[in-house]
């Protein structure tokens, strides 16, 4: 019995892991990419946000994110990248570091007013500025931050 309440004490004690990190993200960026091309999802831009040159599928992502047709793509390949990514520890901490730079760049290109329509292709106004930023945070802390491997480690080979 000893061994049994030891694998308990483990798996209850296993944390959110770089892999773990990288998948979710990938699902949530995967889905939020494909949900923006569903119409019924999208309101219309308010009359005073900035003019895009690519206007289809523009709107507000259940009515608070802007996204177009780019914005999808971009989301959708994001997320492949991310569950690809989650397929190692490596490949998934490498991931994070990266979606935390683009994520910033995205926030800072949103607060610049001559940028945030990057030249009227995407639209990184509005909301996706804090939720870009918020997301550069998350994805900086597990890139740079984190360390924990959780129950799964293969410098042991199997599960601890």
């Amino acid at each position: 019995m000893p061994h049994l309440h030891a694998t308990r004490v483990n798996h209850m004690e296993s944390r959110m892991t770089h892999r773990t990190f990288a998948f979710i993200i990938g699902i949530v960026f995967l889905a939020i990419g494909v949900l923006g091309f569903v119409p019924a999802l999208l309101t219309p831009p308010p009359t005073r946000a900035p003019d895009l040159v690519i206007t289809a599928f523009e709107g507000y992502l259940f009515g608070i994110f802007p996204v177009n047709y780019f914005m999808n793509l971009a989301h959708m390949a994001l997320g492949a990248w991310g569950i690809a990514g989650s397929r190692r520890t490596g490949g998934a901490r490498a991931y994070a570091k990266t979606l935390a730079v683009i994520c910033a760049a995205f926030a800072i290109v949103g607060i610049t007013p001559a940028l945030n329509t990057l030249f009227g292709l995407v639209p990184f106004y509005g909301n996706d500025v804090w939720l870009h930023a918020a997301t550069a945070v998350v994805a900086a802390f597990f890139g740079w931050v984190w360390k924990s491997e959780g129950i799964f480690s293969r410098s042991a080979g199997a599960v601890r």
